[in-house]
């Protein structure tokens, strides 16, 4: 049951300010709640079968302290990303220097309680040992996958982009998740826990950052945390599964199978590394095709830190709409 709400009071030029980071620290921790519940993220099963033996010679005990029952984690280990494409080093330094009284209170936060044994001892050695197992599991979990996982959320990114250019920040807000809105200069937030609480952003403005593993609108808890709202990305259910490349079949004979499936998969942009995974060819290939696509007029490009994302044009709108069936349904 829903029963608190964080409200972000937006000042001055802070609507302005909103802006969208990427976060490799974020979703590190945010992933430890499949530690706990692998079931409730069965997008990622996929991944979790692929990860089980680098898993069993992980620090679980460490890992799995890092969360409760309800899937909360400390706030330091969801630090508020200052750049558009942060680095997991950057961020393990910035959790590196969080002092000892932070360290504890943030733990005791998300265990009321005893807490568990990883987690007692002095704060160095629990730090110590936290980093430890947080940079093996990266290294043995995420840092095979991360390129195609900052893929889907960049491209998330450049889609938020498009619906404030097209439609206003507050369809971009309400679009975010069911659980947020834009009310005036106040983003709502509903949360599943009791906390009720309106924070001024004071000039700070407001980060919001994309995640693979949550499926509603995290926020921090304490109150002097930066504002930030992480939440759903787009994309997450076609992360690991290749897709079949499905295209109207007068499309498929004017431009050839896989670039018929590049076209009717452009319809929300994303990265030739990302299509390739998707619908099972080599990225050489994609790109090859894609810049032809663009040269020819079917796609519009843009670049986002190192990835070129892609998106239909107009006329390549117009084009898969054109090989529908008249009843809009496409012939594959």
């Amino acid at each position: 049951m829903i029963g608190g709400i964080l409200e972000y009071e937006l000042s001055g030029w802070d609507l302005a300010e909103v802006r969208f980071a990427i976060s490799p620290v974020n979703e590190l921790t945010l992933s430890l709640r499949t530690f706990r519940e692998p079931g409730r993220y069965p997008v990622h099963l996929p991944w979790l079968r692929a990860t089980q033996a680098a898993r069993a010679g992980l620090d679980t005990a460490m890992l799995r302290a890092l969360t409760n029952e309800a899937l909360s984690t400390p706030d330091f280990l969801t630090p508020r990303p200052y750049t558009p494409l942060t680095r997991i080093d950057d961020e393990l330094r910035v959790v590196a220097k969080v002092g000892d009284d932070r360290l504890r209170h943030d733990l005791r936060a998300v265990h009321p309680g005893r807490l568990p044994h990883a987690l007692r001892g002095p704060a160095d050695e629990v730090r110590t040992r936290m980093l430890r197992a947080l940079r093996t599991y990266w290294d043995a979990c995420f840092a095979p996958w991360w390129p195609r996982m900052r893929t889907v959320l960049q491209a998330d990114i450049v889609y938020r982009g498009h619906v404030t250019a097209n439609e206003g920040v507050a369809a971009m807000f309400d679009g975010l998740s069911d659980r947020v809105t834009l009310d005036g200069d106040v983003v709502r937030v509903r949360l599943n826990s009791r906390l009720r609480s309106r924070r001024p952003t004071r000039g700070e403005g407001l980060t919001l950052v994309p995640s693979l593993f949550t499926r509603g609108a995290s926020v921090p808890i304490a109150e002097d945390e930066p504002p930030m709202i992480m939440y759903g990305a787009r994309g997450a259910g076609t992360l690991w599964q290749a897709q079949p490349r499905r295209s109207p079949k007068v499309l498929a004979e004017l431009l050839g199978a896989t670039r018929a499936g590049l076209l009717t998969a452009l319809a929300v942009p994303a990265s030739s590394t990302e299509l390739a995974g998707r619908l099972g060819v080599t990225t050489p290939a994609v790109n090859q095709h894609l810049r032809a696509m663009r040269d020819a007029g079917l796609l519009t490009s843009a670049r986002h830190g190192r990835s070129v994302l892609y998106l239909r044009s107009e006329l390549g709108d117009a084009l898969v709409g054109a090989g529908s069936d008249p009843d809009g349904t496409n012939v594959g």
